[in-house]
């Protein structure tokens, strides 16, 4: 008897195990980026490569300048605010506003839990290493917290990563997920930018930030698939019926 041809290469069962260890590979890629990162800063290795890319955003000669068109400075403080304890507090609010009106308390806990503890994360992270913010930019914003690794980079990286995730498991088009998740890292990105830009961070710091923040959205990613599976959580979809709704299309 021929094999019907719509039916999955492999079974069911294994597809979500597949997922989980590739969450858990980019996990643990992601921490060890952020370790190698924190261990060269803290032994001053990357001071020179910091310094030089800092400096690339300046006009030569004149740190206190952005280089770039006369309205770019504005923008990139309008980019660096989505990264801001306001305003990742209020799209978490929002969030969590809906979930709790849809009654997805689970749901609701589970975003709760993935923002306010990559919050809490970052706090311990920066008292732990303390490094000084840069000082190379003349009459850079004034911020009072220490500077490893970036909190604006880690914790969009955390909030943006992680609703977007949470919209992706309702999508069943995979298009729409891809843009979903790029969405979330393109916003990343231009934030931790932002901050470079602005002078108040070295490159390290970012770098260091995207590891982290990345790595702890794609473990609560990974957490709430395990719990939709099991009906523990109201996420949408399963990977299953998002692979069944590509193969529909």
């Amino acid at each position: 008897m021929s094999r019907d041809a719509s039916l999955p290469s492999q079974p069911p069962a294994r597809r979500p195990v597949f997922a989980w260890l590739a969450a858990l590979f980019v996990a643990s890629a992601l921490t060890l980026g952020f370790g190698w990162l924190a261990e060269e800063m803290a032994e001053g290795d990357t001071m020179a490569f910091d310094r030089h890319v800092l400096l690339m955003f300046r006009q030569p000669g004149d740190p206190s300048h952005l280089l770039g068109p006369a309205w770019l400075p504005e923008t990139v403080r309008d980019l660096t605010s989505l990264g801001s304890t306001v305003i990742l507090g209020l799209v978490l609010l929002l969030v969590v506003g809906y979930l709790a009106m849809a009654r997805r308390k689970r749901a609701f806990l589970l975003v709760l839990v993935a923002v306010t503890g990559g919050q809490a994360l970052s706090t311990i992270l920066k008292l732990i290493f303390d490094r000084p913010r840069p000082t190379l930019v003349p009459n850079a914003p004034e911020v009072f917290t220490t500077s490893f690794p970036s909190g604006h980079a880690m914790l969009s990286a955390v909030t943006y990563l992680t609703l977007a995730a949470l919209l992706a498991r309702i999508e069943p088009r995979r298009m729409i997920r891809h843009y979903f998740m790029a969405a979330g890292v393109l916003v990343s990105l231009l934030v931790g930018m932002s901050r470079l830009a602005l002078g108040v961070h070295w490159p390290t710091d970012v770098l260091a930030g995207w590891c982290v923040g990345a790595a702890w959205a794609t473990l609560c990613a990974a957490a709430a698939d395990w719990l939709a599976r099991r009906g523990k959580i109201e996420m949408g979809v399963s990977l299953d019926d998002q692979s069944h709704g590509d193969q529909e299309r």
